[in-house]
């Protein structure tokens, strides 16, 4: 082959071979390079300046307010659908500007929005935040300007939602835009809710400082602007210790702001006081109990969720779980056993007597009835809700509650169960304690050595003060808790095991229907349902979680029976033909007496309280209808009596399912120990210990037959006499069996 013909043949094969190309893009690559996603992304942003522009064109600001001229009252309901109130007149005054103090212009822009004079109505950055919480289902977005504020409250609505949100920017950009900064600020000062039913400024300044709004002063306006976030958390008659704390945190942050933005002098700042508000004042229309029910119930769908100003908006039906029947009843057994025999104008003491009162159904945690004192108008604060005085030996079942739900032992080892024996001795030294503590029983009484479920009957303090040493005053509180006491309340001291701390009838309510539900949590509920408009507001169920295992509750229980049948209640109750559980509760001072009760359908607290007619503070309900101390077994068990038996009517063949075969309820056991103090022996209450009576004791006549035996139970006569205290580290201080052990020390702890 020539070259010419090598040549062409390699020419052919060239000619005949692939072409090489580059490697195509694979997968997604090919539809997300950087000039699609920047197309993209400016595409969306071009269609969302369209729409937002043919939103502005589209969206008038309204002739006319509508929150004003729509609001609507809410009406509340019993249990059964009847109307038991309509509340919502607006208690509202419009003011001009020039009405009010430029100092306290000042502090709400300095609180709420400091570039107010500077922007153009809308925090875009705020706004956009907003949205996107709305978007979460996260509620409240926050982040809007004074405008926006106005251009909602005076416009627009509360609700939460993507549309109201952007007509609320549209709006405000054109109400900045056509009005006044001036009357802005003025239109949101004067259509704000301040708490208190008051909306507007000079209903404000009236609610909580009862003066005219041209009287304010920069710390009384530094505290109504700081009000604006959270009426309810921060109004001073009724925060919590917490709450008082963040008001007065935003309080300075106002006064703050005011001197960064040249509105108050540094000097001036150091010379601002807190200045506490007023108590509040009823409002006209729910006198009597009904205006009781309603302020708890608006309290407690807040609480819940319900945004506090569209609640006051109006608009809403809320039926509440009272029976009127009941609650009829709870009133007549009030009246019938206190306050008939209150002599107010004689005595003094009776002017100071304070009552509330809450009935729970344990197995919906509805709450059935209440009584919160002489009425809303005559005395505002809720005894049925209050929680500023101790529950006192009320607590004290929930020690034992604790024992057993931790399986606690005594010092020396023992499990504590309702027959485990103590040393009931008046001011008996707390052993492994976090600190020294030595309290006084009732009447500065001593028992000797007595069982759990005798110390319960007779509420020896010296016996559950060790009881909490033994469990831990943590794993107490944390008990407490979970039956739905206010944590923040108690102090984890050793006096918590007297109810030192603050508590509520409605708490103390729930912790009881807790027991009687078997362990499984009740959280009291007044609102049944709650509907706005076509829509019903979920709420969530009052009966929760197993809080405590089914035998602990029923073993409390069954304990608890045998303060009615046998103990310290058994004067104003023993003897029924109903099944009933309950504690009283009886404050060292008598500053607060208590009865919490239960049958297996329904569970009521009742506590009395000592406060002074005109200062408010608490002081002793001694001598209150013309007796000496106001004992729990007194007219709170009195009350309990009278109303839970016209309550269950011909009901009263129920019975307490108990998975238990302890305590007085439960199988039978032996004779009590001895006491030291004869004249004030609990001579019916049985011990299942004899055998461990010290030998410096003296002899006690047991009670062969006690009230409290059920029915199918055998007698409670012992089955053997009583016997000399074993060789064994058992026996109680300063007796033969001590072992060596220096006086004092009690081994069972």
């Amino acid at each position: 082959m020539g070259r010419a013909d090598a040549r062409r043949a390699a020419q052919g094969r060239n000619r005949r071979a692939k072409p090489k190309t580059k490697a195509k893009k694979g997968g997604i690559r090919r539809f997300f390079t950087w000039k699609k996603l920047l197309g993209a992304f400016l595409g969306v942003c071009l269609l969302g300046i369209l729409g937002f522009i043919g939103l502005y064109l589209y969206v008038d600001v309204p002739d006319q307010g509508n929150a004003a001229a729509t609001t609507q009252s809410n009406v509340y309901k019993y249990a059964d659908g009847t109307v038991m109130a309509r509340k919502g007149l607006l208690n509202r005054e419009t003011v001009k500007i020039d009405e009010i103090p430029e100092p306290v212009q000042h502090a709400f822009v300095a609180a709420e929005n400091k570039t107010f004079y500077q922007d153009s109505g809308v925090d875009l950055k705020g706004t956009l935040r907003g949205v996107l919480n709305t978007l979460r289902g996260r509620g409240k977005q926050g982040g809007s300007t004074i405008t926006q504020q106005y251009v909602k409250n005076y416009y627009l609505s509360q609700e939460q939602t993507v549309s109201r949100k952007l007509q609320e920017i549209v709006i405000s950009l054109k109400v900045d835009n056509k009005l006044d900064k001036k009357d802005i600020l003025a239109g949101y000062m004067n259509t704000s809710y301040y708490g208190r039913g008051a909306y507007g400024i000079q209903a404000a300044a009236q609610a909580y400082y009862g003066v005219d709004v041209d009287k304010l002063t920069v710390s009384q306006g530094a505290y109504l602007a700081s009000l604006l976030q959270a009426p309810s958390q921060y109004d001073w008659a009724i925060a919590s210790k917490a709450g008082k704390e963040r008001v007065q945190q935003r309080w300075a942050y106002t006064l703050n702001n005011m001197v960064e933005m040249k509105w108050l002098s540094p000097e001036d700042r150091q010379k601002q006081k807190f200045q506490e508000p007023i108590k509040p004042k009823p409002l006209p229309g729910v006198a009597g109990q009904i205006g009781y029910f309603v302020n708890a119930a608006n309290d407690e769908l807040i609480r819940k969720g319900v945004d506090e100003k569209e609640l006051a908006a109006g608009g809403w039906t809320i039926t509440l779980g009272i029976d009127k029947k009941r609650q009829q009843e709870l009133e007549k057994a009030v009246k019938n056993k206190l306050t008939d025999d209150l002599k107010p104008d004689v005595r003094k003491v009776d002017r100071d007597a304070q009552l509330g009162a809450v009935s729970v159904d344990p197995k919906t945690g509805h709450v059935v009835a209440m009584y919160g004192g002489a009425g809303y108008t005559k005395h505002y604060t809720n005894n049925a809700t209050r929680a500023d005085f101790q529950p006192a030996s009320t607590f004290k079942p929930l020690i034992f509650a604790s024992a057993l739900e931790n399986h606690a032992k005594t010092q020396s080892g023992v499990p504590i169960t309702p027959d485990t024996v103590y040393d009931g001795r008046n001011r008996r030294p707390v052993v492994g304690g976090t600190k020294p503590f030595a309290p006084p029983n009732e009447d500065e009484r001593s028992y000797g050595r007595i069982s759990v479920q005798q110390a319960t009957n007779n509420s020896v303090n010296s016996v559950f003060a060790q009881m909490g040493a033994d469990v831990g005053l943590d794993e107490v509180k944390k008990t407490a808790v979970g039956l739905g006491m206010d944590g923040s309340r108690m102090d984890v001291q050793p006096a918590m095991t007297l109810g030192t701390m603050g508590a509520s009838p409605l708490q103390m309510a729930g912790a009881y229907a807790t027991l009687d539900n078997h362990g499984k949590k009740v959280t009291p509920s007044l609102v049944v349902k709650a509907e706005h408009g076509s829509q019903e507001t979920e709420l969530p169920d009052p009966i929760g979680s197993q809080v405590l295992t089914r035998n602990t509750a029923d073993t409390v229980t069954s304990v608890l029976r045998g303060v009615v049948n046998d103990g310290t209640a058994k004067e104003a109750i023993g003897g029924t033909d109903y099944q009933a559980a309950g504690k009283t509760g009886t404050s060292d001072d008598n500053k607060s007496a208590w009865f919490v009760g239960y049958t297996p359908k329904l569970v009521t607290a009742v506590g009395m309280f000592g406060e002074e007619a005109k200062g408010g503070k608490q002081v002793t309900l001694k001598g209150t209808g013309g007796g000496g101390r106001v004992n729990g077994g007194g007219y709170p068990a009195k009350i309990w009596a009278a109303y839970t038996a016209a309550a269950i009517g011909d009901d009263t063949g129920a019975k307490f399912d108990l998975e238990t075969d302890l305590g007085s309820g439960g199988g039978p056991v032996n004779t009590p120990p001895p006491s030291q103090t004869p004249s004030h022996t609990p001579s019916q209450t049985p011990s299942q210990t004899p055998s461990q009576t010290p030998s410096q004791t003296p002899s006690q006549t047991p009670s062969h037959s006690p009230s409290q035996t059920p029915s199918h139970s055998p007698s409670r006569t012992p089955s053997k006499p009583p016997e000399s205290p074993p060789a064994s580290p058992t026996a109680g201080s300063g007796g033969s069996g001590n072992n060596g052990r220096p006086p004092g020390f009690d081994d069972l702890g």
